[in-house]
C-alpha cells in the first residue's frame, strides 16, 4: 500500500519541466533560489543558551537548519530538523513542509503547547491529504497559496509590480503578425502530463478547431533548441524570448484551486502575451486589469474559445485591447497592489525576507507573544487553521469526444479515485492524532479501508 502523494511524487520523478520546478526528494528549485537569512549556529559550548529561546523544529525538513538562532524583529527562536529535541522542554512548535507529510512518523502525542505549523505552496497532487478539513484543521499556522491562509503566499511567482510593467520582452504587434507566418497563434508548454485539472485534454480538443504550437513531453508538435530543453531552462532569457514571439499561451495549472496560481499565469504577462488561463476559479481576483487574459471558464466548449483567440488574431484593435495595460504600465487592481505592498517577504530579492524566513519568523513571534502572555498569567492564544486556508474541489475530466480521447485514460482518471481514497486517508489520520498516541500504518491503513 502506498500512501496518496508518496506514489504521485514517485510517478512524476523523471518528467521534465514538471510545472518549472521539481517536486520530489529535493526541495522545488523555486524554493532552492532562496537565500537563508543569516543566524548562529550552535556549539556543543553554548547549548545551555537553549534553554532561552523557544525550539522551532522542523519535523519534515525543508530548510536543512541543523540548527540555527533566527532572529525575527526583537525576538529569536532557535530553528532545526534535529529531532532530538523533541521532548526537550523548550520545544514549542513543529514546522512540516506539505509535500513531504506523511503518517510514517508524527511528533505524538502532542503536548498542549505543541503547536504545528504548515508551509505548502504546492499543488493537491503532491499531498491530497492536507486538502480536507480533518487534516488541514490539525494546524494551528499556515502558509499556503490561499488568501485565507495565516501567511499568503497567493503571489509567491511574481517578483513585483515593476516585472509586470516591464516592456524587456515585449513583441511589438506589427512583429507578432509577421511572425504568424511561421508561428501559430497560441503556444503550449508543458511536460507534466494529464495532471488532475485535465488540461491535455482541453487542449487536444482545441487543437482540432485552431493551430497550437506544442513544446515540451505533453502533446509535442515542437521542439525547443536543446540548450533549453531542460526544465531549469524555463526562466531562461533564451525561452522567454522564443515564447515572448507568441500573440497567445495556454496557461492551465495542474490544479483547480482558488488562489492556486503560478508561473504559467504570471510568465506570459511579464513577457507581453495573452495568457489562455484555466485554473483558479478566483483568477479575476488578481488580474492586473479587468482585459489582460482570456478565460478559459467563459466558453462552453474549445471550439468556441478557438473561434475568439481567432476572431482577436485578425483584428489588431481587439488584440491590443488585452495588452493595453502593459503598454501604458497600468495596473488598476487593488487587490493585487495591496497584496505586493503588504506580503512580508520578497520573491528573488536579497534585499528582504524570502517567505521561507517569513514562515519561520511569523511561528517564532507568535510563540512569543503566547510566552509574554503567561508571563503576565493570562492563557495563551491558540490559533487554528480553517478549512479555507488549503482546499481544493474534486478533480474532473473533460468529457470529449472519445476520438480524440487519449488511448490511456487512467492516469486522468486516478486523479478522482485518488481524491476520494485521500479523504478516508484524512478522517483516519484525524481520527489517531486525536487520540494522541504514536500508531502504525497498520493501524492507519486499517481505518482508511475499513468496510
Amino acid at each position: 500500500m502506498v500512501e496518496l502523494g508518496k506514489f504521485e511524487r514517485k510517478e512524476f520523478k523523471s518528467s521534465s519541466l514538471q510545472d518549472g520546478h521539481t517536486k520530489m526528494e529535493e526541495a522545488p528549485t523555486h524554493l532552492n533560489s532562496f537565500l537563508k537569512k543569516e543566524g548562529l549556529t550552535f556549539h556543543r559550548k553554548r547549548k545551555w543558551e537553549l534553554d532561552n529561546y523557544p525550539i522551532m523544529l522542523w519535523w519534515s525538513p525543508l530548510t536543512g537548519e541543523t540548527g540555527r538562532l533566527g532572529q525575527c524583529g526583537a525576538d529569536a527562536c532557535f530553528f532545526t530538523i534535529n529531532r532530538t529535541y523533541l521532548r526537550h522542554h523548550m520545544t514549542k512548535a513543529f514546522l512540516f513542509y506539505g509535500t513531504d507529510f506523511n503518517i510514517d512518523s508524527l511528533p505524538l502525542p502532542r503536548k498542549a503547547h505543541h503547536d504545528w505549523a504548515l508551509f505548502h505552496e504546492e499543488s493537491p497532487k503532491n499531498n491530497y491529504k492536507l486538502f480536507h478539513k480533518p487534516v488541514i484543521t490539525l494546524f494551528n499556522y499556515t502558509a499556503t497559496f490561499s488568501r485565507h491562509s495565516h501567511l499568503p503566499l497567493t503571489t509567491q511567482y511574481l517578483e513585483s509590480i515593476e516585472v509586470l510593467k516591464s516592456l524587456r520582452y515585449l513583441v511589438p504587434l506589427q512583429s507578432k503578425n509577421k511572425l504568424r507566418k511561421r508561428l501559430a497563434p497560441l503556444v503550449y508548454v508543458q511536460s507534466d502530463c494529464d495532471p488532475p485539472s485535465d488540461r491535455d485534454s482541453y487542449v487536444r480538443e482545441l487543437m482540432a478547431y485552431i493551430e497550437v504550437d506544442s513544446y515540451g513531453e505533453c502533446i509535442r508538435n515542437k521542439d525547443l533548441p536543446q540548450q533549453l530543453k531542460n526544465p531549469a531552462s524555463m526562466d531562461a532569457d533564451g525561452f522567454y524570448r522564443i515564447i515572448a514571439q507568441y500573440k497567445f499561451i495556454l496557461a492551465f495549472e495542474n490544479a483547480v484551486c482558488d488562489d492556486y496560481i503560478t508561473e504559467k499565469f504570471w510568465r506570459p504577462l511579464k513577457l507581453g502575451i495573452v495568457p489562455v488561463y484555466y485554473g483558479s476559479p478566483s483568477i479575476t481576483d488578481w488580474l492586473p486589469s479587468n482585459k489582460s487574459a482570456i478565460l478559459v471558464s467563459e466558453f462552453s466548449h474549445p471550439r468556441e474559445l478557438a473561434s475568439y483567440i481567432r476572431r482577436l488574431d485578425s483584428d489588431d484593435r481587439l488584440y491590443e485591447a488585452y495588452i493595453e495595460w502593459k503598454l501604458k504600465g497600468e495596473i488598476s487592481n487593488q487587490r493585487l497592489l495591496t497584496a505586493l505592498r503588504e506580503r512580508k517577504w520578497g520573491v528573488q530579492d536579497v534585499n528582504q525576507d524570502n517567505y521561507i524566513d517569513a514562515f519561520e519568523c511569523m511561528v517564532c513571534t507568535k510563540v512569543w507573544d503566547n510566552i509574554r502572555l503567561q508571563e503576565k498569567g493570562l492563557p495563551p492564544k491558540r490559533w487554528k487553521a480553517e478549512d479555507t486556508h488549503l482546499s481544493c474541489p474534486k478533480p474532473t475530466v473533460f468529457a470529449f469526444s472519445p476520438l480524440r480521447a487519449p488511448p490511456l485514460r487512467s492516469l486522468r482518471e486516478m486523479w478522482i479515485s485518488s481524491f476520494e481514497q485521500s479523504k478516508k486517508e484524512a478522517q483516519a489520520l484525524r481520527w489517531l492524532v486525536d487520540r494522541n498516541q504514536n500508531f502504525s500504518s497498520q493501524e492507519f491503513w486499517g481505518l482508511v479501508f475499513k468496510d
